[in-house]
């Protein structure tokens, strides 16, 4: 349920109002136990996700870091990898295999 409640501070390019959003929609699902509210429940559910978008936001705006910016798609890379070792066999696609103890390690571009 949580999958996209991710880090987004210090990236290159910055996080984006959708990631943003995503990421407070999967917290708000999560503290509710809803994926979907009833229509009765909607109204506070969307409140919710507003308010929690826009505090997240206020959030990684103030944040002062001294590190050099993380870049988005090594980051996508390790963390395929690092899927592709707890689950062997799900990083294939179009006979691409991740892997990053394989020697012949291919990432798709």
């Amino acid at each position: 349920m949580c999958r996209n409640i991710k880090t987004l501070h210090n990236f290159t390019p910055p996080a984006t109002e959708d990631e943003i959003r995503a990421s407070a929609l999967q917290f708000v699902r999560k503290l509710s136990g809803f994926t979907r509210p009833s229509k009765v429940n909607e109204p506070a559910f969307i409140r919710a996700v507003d308010r929690v978008t826009e505090v997240a936001r206020e959030l990684l705006d103030s944040l002062v870091t001294t590190a050099l910016p993380r870049d988005r798609e090594l980051e996508a890379a390790k963390a395929r990898a690092r899927a592709a070792d707890r689950f062997p066999g799900i990083g294939e696609e179009n006979g691409a295999v991740i892997h990053r103890h394989h020697p012949s390690n291919t990432l798709p571009v």
